[in-house]
């Protein structure tokens, strides 16, 4: 016990961890994460609805978000490969200013290009979605690399602040302006909004990581693609690993399914554009935000497992709200209960998940294989969202909706197989590595 006390007295107050010049330059790095993402997925599906584009067609091509969920397979590059120039800045910073850049000029090209070039425009957005995902593989390693694992929280925290404000630029504000001005001014306008992080990291300062190279490829290969996979399968046995993984890529299926469909969604509901980023991407937000803190304090709580199986189920619960709407089209008070509902309780899941996989990473492979996990997360749901708008011309959207409610069951079957290994009491044992 007094160990324990003398070790709490050594942590930061709350004062000081939110006020360290790291955890605001977090708070800038997550508003570059934010802004992209919908760019090449949920706002870019309305842009392509209304350019004539049949639904299923827009759905595939609003897919191209999935690109976030392969990242791990370039992950080990942004550990073990120095770019030429832009390595001047460093290992992190480099890879996270090449991948800004990239961005802001995929940005650019889509609004020269807009949907009526359709095969370049296709690439130019996978292009933007490749570099959303590289610079989230470099921020996620700068976070853990930056501080102590007590100051983690903080940055977490400012971090979500900072993607919030992103999404809710490339989100609400995207859409409100597209009623009074072209799409392509509203992309060429998120251009320039990268700008502020791009002058973030040229600004912050490296880790102070000390990188020995391999000898030879063979050993580059090893250490930083092939170790990083097999030592998860080592430490947990591959039974325990293999219903993980399961769970890692089933648990967020509810949510994640929805992307794609959501704008047509709530255009064929008879919503205006300024109703639905008024209500969902503004209001939407605030509420998530305030969602994201309580799933941190669920985390305090009860701890990351059991905060896990809680807010699964809520989340999945939660798709419910769209049936109601659909039964109240055009009814921006069951929008904004619909939109409550799923916007807070997807949020309080963000804090319990990232818990969860960082608790499952050695440290010696951090940066490859929370990519690789966080990747897994998103996986199925992003392919649900590629069908989406076949399966709704099929069953309509109620009975999509119906099917994302299901799809949680797998996942809490899972949990309950698992509930012992993951038991708090023998988290510790289970994480010596």
């Amino acid at each position: 016990m007094p160990t324990e006390a003398a070790a709490a007295s050594r942590k930061p107050s709350v004062w000081q961890a939110f006020s360290q010049p790291s955890a605001w330059t977090l708070c800038l790095l997550g508003f570059s994460s934010g802004l992209p993402f919908l760019l090449v997925s949920v706002t870019l599906s309305l842009w392509l609805k209304e350019n004539g584009i049949a639904l299923k067609d827009v759905t595939m091509i609003a897919s191209a978000g999935m690109t976030y969920v392969l990242k791990f397979l370039w992950a080990p590059l942004l550990d073990h490969w120095r770019l030429p120039l832009f390595g001047r800045l460093g290992q992190r910073r480099g890879w996270l200013l090449l991948a800004q850049l990239g961005v802001t000029v995929g940005l650019l090209a889509m609004a020269a290009l807009t949907p009526k070039q359709l095969p370049l425009f296709v690439a130019v957005t996978l292009f933007v979605a490749f570099m959303g995902a590289t610079q989230d593989i470099a921020i996620d390693a700068y976070r853990i690399e930056i501080a102590p694992p007590s100051a983690q929280g903080a940055l977490v925290a400012t971090y979500v602040l900072g993607y919030r404000l992103g999404v809710l630029l490339s989100g609400a504000v995207a859409l409100i302006l597209a009623d009074h001005i072209t799409w392509s001014s509203v992309y060429v306008l998120m251009a320039v909004a990268m700008l502020v992080p791009v002058t973030t990291t040229l600004a912050m300062r490296e880790p102070e990581i000390v990188r020995v190279a391999s000898s030879n490829w063979g050993n580059a290969l090893r250490e930083g693609v092939i170790d990083p996979f097999v030592d998860f399968f080592r430490r947990y046995g591959w039974y325990v690993a293999g219903l993980t993984l399961l769970l890692i890529l089933l648990f967020k299926l509810p949510e994640q399914s929805i992307g794609t469909i959501f704008n047509p969604f709530m255009r064929d509901m008879g919503f205006s554009k300024t109703e639905i980023g008024a209500v969902t991407k503004i209001y939407g937000v605030w509420i998530g935000i305030i969602g994201a803190f309580a799933g941190g304090a669920a985390v305090a709580r009860w701890g990351a497992w059991r905060s896990l199986g809680g807010c699964i189920v809520l989340g999945a619960v939660s798709n419910l709200l769209y049936l109601l709407l659909a039964s109240h089209p055009g009814h921006l008070s069951m929008l904004a209960l619909a939109i409550s509902g799923q916007s807070f309780f997807e949020a309080m899941l963000g804090p319990p998940s990232v818990a969860f996989l960082s608790m499952l990473v050695n440290r010696q492979h951090t940066a490859t294989q929370y990519a690789l996990l966080s990747s897994l997360v998103n996986l199925p749901g992003k392919a649900l969202g590629f069908f989406a708008g076949g399966i709704v011309t099929v069953i309509g959207y109620g009975g999509y909706f119906a099917i994302t409610v299901v799809s949680v069951l797998p996942a809490m079957l899972l949990f309950a197989c698992l509930w012992r290994r993951f038991d708090p009491l023998a988290a510790p044992s289970a994480n010596e590595s």
